[in-house]
């Protein structure tokens, strides 16, 4: 066994970015949208709906993403206590949101240029994506009353990213793929150029302006999704989401999201020059009695054969094996080089 420390150019760091789709089974876009009866007659419906890409008594169903109703002053769901007017889930909701997000109680929602009392948060499902979320590949077509609009992030445009305590934000326009439509107000929502929402990928998130889906399609640039903000009432308004979700796939446009997953990978490139490495203490090549070359032909000209790759600290400690696929003859007249690759 020989040992040689390794020298710095011996050693290089790369990064590689492998993109995925973010649905059950590799599907690129969702078209159907199911909800769990169960769930829809439990405590959890007045804060989210889960969402799967086929009936919930399917053996393939699996959660695809939540859907939650947000409200700052409570309304849309029944109060904790009726004593209590406005402290609600969906007041819940709108807090932890800030807080995830602004990292600021007292802060609020601006999309756009626009405050925003009222939203919907669309929360992709943890398994469905590895580092985050991909800007530039979504498309999502919600239908209303009043219209459909075609919502896509703006990393695109080229600007500054802007930075939450969620990670990286986006505003949410009409557009396709990455790609903002001709013509379009790049703050996204015409009327008052204010944006549809906000796309968070690092903490797989969008965020969906209920103003601008409420506002007619004509004079708004909306979809008249008609949110109901009735105090101390039920109204499981994410529903209303779902159901925008699947007239639009019903018309054969759907949901598209891919994730990201950045891989670091450790190159470590061994080197057996000429001159080393050609001697043994394998029993078969030296005496283990009295530590002789057993045959004088390896004297001058030894002949050593390479199986394994080791990799030690200073401690001597082993940390990684790398086995070859074959043994590689080893003399004075070659050189060796074997790279090895760590994935992390």
């Amino acid at each position: 066994m020989g040992f040689k420390r390794f020298d710095p150019e011996d050693l290089v760091i790369s990064n590689d970015a492998v993109t995925s789709t973010a649905w059950s089974n590799n599907t690129p876009t969702l078209t159907s949208f199911f909800t769990s009866p169960i769930q829809l007659v439990s405590s959890n419906a007045e804060y989210y709906y889960n969402v799967f890409q086929t009936s919930s008594t399917d053996s393939t169903a699996a959660v695809q993403f939540s859907v939650a109703y947000c409200d700052i002053e409570g309304s849309g769901s029944r109060f904790y206590n009726s004593l209590v007017t406005g402290s609600s889930p969906t007041k819940t909701n709108y807090g932890q949101y800030r807080t995830l997000i602004l990292g600021d109680e007292n802060a609020g929602f601006v999309f756009g240029n626009q405050s925003s009392s009222y939203f919907y948060a669309i929360n992709v499902e943890r398994t469905r994506y590895k580092e985050s979320l991909l800007p530039g590949t979504m498309t999502l077509y919600v239908s209303g009353s009043g219209g459909r609009q075609v919502l896509t992030d703006d990393s695109e445009l080229g600007g500054a990213v802007t930075f939450t305590d969620a990670g990286r934000r986006y505003n949410l326009v009409s557009g396709s793929s990455g790609n903002v439509f001709t013509g379009v107000n790049t703050n996204g929502w015409t009327s008052n150029s204010g944006s549809y929402g906000w796309f968070l990928p690092d903490v797989g998130l969008i965020l969906l302006s209920g103003e601008a889906l409420d506002g007619s399609f004509a004079s708004a640039q909306g979809i008249g999704l008609n949110t109901t903000r009735s105090f101390d009432s039920s109204s499981f308004n994410q529903g209303k989401i779902i159901n925008g979700l699947n007239a639009a796939g019903g018309a054969g446009f759907g949901f598209t999201l891919n994730s990201k997953e950045t891989l670091s990978s450790d190159f470590i490139f061994v080197r057996a020059r000429n001159s080393e490495f050609n001697y043994s203490e394998n029993p078969s090549f030296i005496s283990g009695s009295t530590g002789e070359v057993l045959f004088d032909s390896f004297i001058e000209n030894p002949k050593t054969y390479i199986t394994t790759v080791g990799l030690y600290n200073d401690n001597s400690e082993l940390l990684a094996v790398a086995k070859l696929s074959r043994p590689l003859q080893k003399d004075f007249t070659k050189e060796l080089l074997v790279r090895v690759k760590l994935d992390f």
